[in-house]
């Protein structure tokens, strides 16, 4: 029996169910400015001595002051120098867009001292050279805060400092809200997300064709109105993906229908663990790996969180404005995943293969789909959790014993350690994603001999919870087996062990 998703459970409740490219974050590197290499190959092709960088570098930061303070006075605000600490952006912004309206144009300025990469002269006494080597200094940074006519309210970072690295941010969903009024399509657009759209099928249809070439185009336009330096030092930025948030919005109609989150809640906390976080994102986790896995649940001013993150990437549900529910990945380092791609070797030689993905902005194809999957994979996860009815009635049907071929196959007691122990085996995070085969299947079960996980694996074929790959010798959890697994171990894990603990007790 295929799991029922939540989108279908609920799908009278619904609104529609909306996916979309929420917050990005693209930074601009200058030619050759942006390594330590390139900016000293250059001082030395311009004959500019080593130690007279600092020379260098001033009058270009003079000529992005002076291009703020024209900008300021042509639209007639004032820059806005941020002192403290704790100081939001976003609020302030979000204040001046409701006496300022969302017309097109400049909504504000900050300034502010910030940390920016630069570069210190050094002389090395052994090979008599001079050149420059990476450092990490304060200079004043411009936030220039706009709406634009496609992207909607954007801003750009922009350091007085050389190499000049550039940040641009807008959002997918501002995007698509343009693209929804050039189309005629109505939508109520709160906080960053839709609650309702009246055509949601082209809301889809128009999130998934993101224009990536005249995005660049936008990029080049932003760098040469907010950077002068660009057009000073005849370079162009090369732009790449900093951050990427992808959401799969369910958008229910009325916040009651939402009642089921809260105990959805308490049983996610307790039952993914970090092989399930693996593979949500499509990776095997390795007995030696070294990064960050783990799940963390808040509660905020907007709604509660959980947050599941492994490495460069977190996988997020959580409620907005009580009738969305969001889960949203975000990804810190696309390079994280893998795509079939052309491949330039050292020897220059090119060959098509699965590839770390780039981290250039026309990543952004290939990368929505890859988060797409994710949230799709974590929706099935949770539409399992969610629907514990399911659980006994299939629970009652595999505790019987079946016959093929004249053999008797035993069926399961999930309650015994040693079954208990054969289905958390099946929902590791690494036969998620390669299969089982007999090898991988007795490593993890050392306490069984080659024959006796033979019958198992029959055992389980005979119940429906694994299926053969074609010809070969490798096996996949079915819909069936990984809905079974799940419930089975919530019912002894999180309802009976605890109940007949407490009861002990008293």
């Amino acid at each position: 029996m295929a799991t029922q998703l939540l989108t279908d459970k609920y799908h009278d409740q619904l609104d529609g169910v909306l996916n979309c490219y929420d917050r990005i974050l693209i930074s601009g590197y200058l030619q050759p400015f942006c390594h330590a290499k390139g900016m000293t190959n250059y001082l030395y092709q311009h004959h500019i001595r080593i130690f007279d960088y600092a020379q260098w570098a001033t009058p270009l930061r003079e000529e992005i002051r002076a291009k703020a303070e024209a900008l300021a006075q042509e639209n007639g605000l004032k820059i806005e120098f941020i002192r403290k600490k704790n100081f939001r952006q976003e609020d302030r912004i979000r204040t001046i867009l409701k006496a300022r309206g969302n017309t097109p144009g400049l909504v504000h300025i900050f300034s502010v001292m910030e940390a920016c990469p630069t570069y210190q002269p050094w002389h090395d006494k052994q090979t008599h050279k001079n050149f420059l080597k990476p450092d990490t200094s304060k200079c004043l940074t411009y936030y220039f805060y706009f709406i634009d006519p496609e992207l909607g309210l954007c801003f750009v970072r922009v350091p007085t400092w050389a190499p000049f690295t550039l940040t641009v941010y807008f959002n997918g969903h501002a995007w698509l809200a343009t693209q929804l009024q050039a189309h005629g399509i109505g939508y109520a657009l709160r906080d960053n997300a839709f609650t309702h759209i009246t055509d949601l099928a082209t809301a889809n249809a128009l999130a998934d064709k993101l224009d990536v070439k005249h995005l660049h185009a936008k990029l080049d336009e932003f760098a040469q109105r907010y950077c002068p330096v660009v057009q000073t030092l005849q370079h162009a930025y090369q732009w790449s993906l900093r951050q990427a948030e992808y959401s799969t919005d369910l958008v229910f109609k009325q916040p009651k229908h939402l009642a089921f989150y809260t105990p959805l809640l308490r049983l996610l906390v307790l039952c993914v663990q970090p092989d399930d976080i693996a593979s949500f994102l499509g990776r095997k986790l390795h007995g030696n790996y070294q990064g960050e896995v783990g799940s963390r649940f808040n509660v905020r001013w907007w709604g509660r969180r959980l947050k599941h993150t492994l490495g460069p990437v977190s996988l997020k549900l959580y409620d907005k404005l009580g009738v969305v529910l969001r889960i949203e990945t975000t990804v810190n380092d696309v390079t994280f995943f893998a795509q079939y791609r052309q491949v330039r070797h050292r020897d220059g030689t090119r060959e098509k293969c699965q590839a770390k993905m780039q981290k250039t902005i026309y990543s952004l194809a290939p990368l929505r789909e890859l988060l797409v999957a994710a949230n799709q994979r974590y929706l099935a996860f949770i539409s399992e959790i969610e629907t514990p009815h399911l659980g006994v009635p299939l629970l009652k049907q595999l505790t019987q014993t079946r016959t093929e071929n004249q053999h008797l196959y035993k069926g399961f007691n999930f309650l015994a350690d040693e079954d208990a122990a054969i289905l958390r085996t099946l929902l590791r995070g690494e036969f998620a994603i390669s299969g089982l085969t007999h090898k991988a299947v007795q490593l993890a079960l050392p306490d069984k001999t080659s024959g006796q996980v033979s019958r198992l694996l029959k055992r389980l074929r005979v119940h429906g919870l694994i299926k053969k790959v074609g010809k070969r010798y490798k096996y996949y959890l079915t819909n069936f087996g990984r809905q079974v697994a799940t419930m089975a171990l919530k019912l002894r894990e999180i309802v009976i062990i605890p109940m007949l603990g407490q009861s002990v007790a008293a």
